[in-house]
């Protein structure tokens, strides 16, 4: 191999990309490149994981081509640090731009040279980083649908925690990318009334407005209560009705209206009335309306604690929450389990792997 890949920031003013500056004239030093902000729980983000400065110098990557002879292992670990220090310090639509910039500039796919240059979970984490936030999102659809498995807690927990615009972003990538729509993926590969719960979700068509109607919130709670608890058997269309139309706060009235007619958490009674794919789907749904925060604390502890850790998982929601709520979920993490998402994620992962997710983070509580 004859090259390796270097990251080189670019200061530019305005944070704009503007073209690429020459290097210095011969017999000139290079430039000072400033660092990355430190990681403390006090840099400005959003939500946690990288900064949120709209002056932030935009960026590209260089692909150094060295002397045959050149020993490549010199240059290894530095490069793995520099992309740690660029990526982990980019806001995602810094870090998207340099794959149709390093395209234009050097004619090759930069995603395809990370491949070649990295592996095992930084090079997962990696090209995740690179991807749209819809981009990430389909593709990690079409791996949780294809195959002999089915990855069911993926598939909801994308479908029920992103927007209405967001959903039927994902699912005209999707098309375009796969050939085939999202939901008739779905519709292949599931069945029964969790493929109904999955169908429903994807149509990206939630009621969002922000108010809140108290009589139609106990209207539904009413309803949930007939189609199970006060009924022998279960009606599982009247719960996917509602718990895929309605807004997210008219549902969290909902729920509390629940408890106060029948005694009983609403998680408490889907648990009682379904099973299988459907139970845990429908309490999916149910814990990231109540508490999205929440949600994917436990997602995250669930798939750090116990042996072995499910990098993809891990690495998912840190990428697509980092710019979201990701102090809030370092909030609930230390809430549930008594220790910090920081602390877990150090003591269960290594390496540039773990120096990446913790830039995601952000920082100790």
């Amino acid at each position: 191999m004859d090259f390796t890949l270097t990251a080189v920031l670019c200061l530019q003013p305005g944070g704009a990309q503007q073209g690429y500056p020459a290097g210095p004239a011969p017999g000139q030093p290079m430039p000072n490149y400033p660092a990355a902000p430190a990681n403390t729980p006090s840099m400005p983000a959003y939500g946690g994981g990288v900064p949120s400065n709209p002056q932030t110098p935009a960026i590209s990557v260089r692909c150094v081509h060295l002397h045959p002879w050149t020993s490549i292992k010199l240059f290894t670990s530095t490069d793995e640090n520099a992309i740690v220090e660029l990526l982990g310090s980019r806001t995602n639509k810094q870090r998207v731009p340099m794959v149709s910039a390093y395209k234009t500039t050097y004619g090759k796919d930069l995603a395809k040279d990370l491949k070649s240059e990295l592996t095992g979970n930084f090079e997962n984490l990696v090209l995740a980083m690179i991807k749209s936030p819809s981009h990430f999102d389909a593709s990690e659809l079409r791996e949780a649908i294809k195959g002999a498995g089915t990855d069911e807690a993926c598939l909801i927990e994308i479908l029920s925690s992103r927007s209405n615009a967001e959903i039927c972003e994902i699912t005209r990538i999707y098309k375009a990318e796969y050939g085939k729509t999202l939901e008739d993926a779905i519709t292949s590969d599931t069945s029964g009334h969790f493929r109904r719960l999955l169908v429903s979700l994807c149509q990206g068509n939630r009621d969002e407005r922000e108010t809140v109607d108290v009589a139609m919130a106990k209207q539904d709670a009413q309803k949930l209560y007939a189609a199970g608890e006060n009924k022998v058997g279960t009606d599982e269309s009247q719960f996917n009705a509602i718990l895929c139309a309605r807004s997210k706060p008219h549902l969290r009235a909902v729920f509390q209206e629940y408890q106060q007619m029948c005694g009983r958490d609403i998680e408490k009674s889907v648990c009682r009335e379904m099973s299988g794919n459907l139970e845990s789907g429908m309490v999916a749904v149910v814990k990231c309306i109540r508490n999205t925060p929440a949600y994917f604390a436990e997602r995250l502890h669930n798939a750090m604690q116990g042996a072995g850790t499910k990098d993809t998982t891990l690495i998912r929601i840190m990428v697509t929450r980092s710019e979201v709520d990701m102090l809030d979920i370092r909030q609930a993490y230390v809430k549930a389990y008594g220790k910090s998402l920081y602390t877990h994620i150090s003591g269960d992962t290594s390496g540039d792997y773990k120096k990446l997710l913790l830039k995601l983070c952000g920082g100790n509580d």
